[in-house]
């Protein structure tokens, strides 16, 4: 009997844990066998250890993020471009205005609507960062890609060529109008405005440019499609200056800029498509 006891006293039952789902994961463990014969019911008992781990998620990486923020504006405005106007777009044709360049059928008196509605939009943005609402918008004042003035001489060259030069109509002025509300309520979505605007203009406004200055102006380079300088590197400092602007921003807040690009190229495009009628 002695040995019988010895034997009980040193038997432990063995509790197989279930299988949880994380993030808490359990370690095996033992617990002391009770009501055995011979078994002191004052024997220590062994403590139950738990081990509760969270599981760390891994960040969410954004397309360009590594790169600074204004590749990530460029990866979702690229997205929104038709396989027509750029080799990474994904968007189906749906509109005239969005099909290649080379398959444009423009007007002359539809090119100076477009001017403009065009002028209207530029004198709007440059007013607002003149006088920002919020005073992360004066990082953008006198950047050199400003187009008001610009414009300005091209109307009167078409004017001087006896053109008649019209009244904003309503793409335009939907658009001022709009982002006039988005500079005191929403700067984040101004932002994607801003940035759309002067980045397409000096890349695919360019082309556009070329194209009707083929067609319609026996090849007259306008001056909305000249710089005071390198264009690359004003380009790459008003990229800086968006960079620093976004850092202050949460992960929402940049976000809902994004979310923004769909809009500003509706808007955008609606002026554009005046160069067709």
């Amino acid at each position: 009997m002695a040995s019988l006891t010895a034997v009980s006293q040193t038997r432990s039952l063995y509790i197989k844990p279930r299988l949880l789902s994380p993030p808490l994961q359990f370690r095996s463990f033992f617990l002391p066998t009770r009501g055995f014969r011979g078994v002191s019911s004052r024997m220590p008992r062994k403590l139950v250890v738990v081990s509760a781990t969270t599981a760390e998620k891994p960040s969410k990486r954004y397309p360009g993020e590594s790169k600074g923020f204004v590749e990530e504006m460029r990866f979702v405005a690229m997205k929104l471009h038709t396989r027509d106007q750029a080799k990474e777009g994904e968007k189906e044709v749906k509109e005239p205005e969005e099909r290649a360049v080379t398959k444009w059928d423009p007007s002359v008196q539809g090119y100076i609507k477009f001017l403009v509605d065009s002028k209207l939009v530029y004198d709007t943005l440059e007013n607002i960062v003149q006088q920002p609402p919020h005073p992360s918008y004066a990082e953008f004042r006198n950047t050199g890609l400003e187009r008001s003035a610009s414009l300005a001489k091209d109307l009167e060259w078409f004017k001087e060529q006896g053109y008649t030069i019209p009244e904003p109509s309503s793409p335009g002025l939907n658009y001022a109008q709009y982002l006039k509300e988005l500079s005191v309520n929403d700067p984040q979505a101004f932002i994607c405005h801003f940035y759309n605007i002067y980045f397409a203009h000096s890349a695919g406004g360019r082309m556009i440019g070329k194209k009707v200055a083929e067609q319609l102006l026996n090849k007259k380079e306008l001056e909305f499609y000249k710089w005071d300088g390198d264009i690359k590197q004003l380009l790459q400092n008003v990229r800086d200056k968006l960079n620093k602007v976004a850092e202050e921003w949460t992960r929402e807040e940049k976000d809902h800029c994004l979310e923004e690009t769909e809009k500003s190229f509706k808007l955008s495009g609606e002026i554009l498509r005046l160069i067709l009628s």
